[in-house]
C-alpha cells in the first residue's frame, strides 16, 4: 500500500472544530456585537462568515503553504 498525505485532512478537521460558530467565538455576534466568545448560539450570518473563513484558511494552508503529513 502507498503512503497517504494526511496533511489536508488534519488541517480541515482542525479548522472545522476551531471555527464552529459559537464554540470558541462567533463573528458576527448576536445583539449587534462584533464578536462573542463561547456563546453556544449561532445565526445564518455567522455560519456564512465562518464558512468563508474556513475556506480561506484551508486554501492558504493546503495550497500556498503546502502542509504535508505522510504516513507509512
Amino acid at each position: 500500500m502507498g503512503s497517504g498525505d494526511w496533511g489536508p485532512v488534519l488541517i480541515a478537521v482542525l479548522f472545522f472544530v476551531v471555527l464552529t460558530p459559537g464554540l470558541l467565538c462567533q463573528v458576527p455576534g448576536n445583539d449587534r456585537r462584533v464578536a462573542e466568545f463561547h456563546s453556544m448560539r449561532t445565526s445564518y450570518l455567522a455560519i456564512f462568515v465562518h464558512t468563508v473563513i474556513f475556506f480561506g484558511f484551508c486554501a492558504i494552508f493546503m495550497v500556498a503553504v503546502g502542509v504535508h503529513l505522510s504516513s507509512g
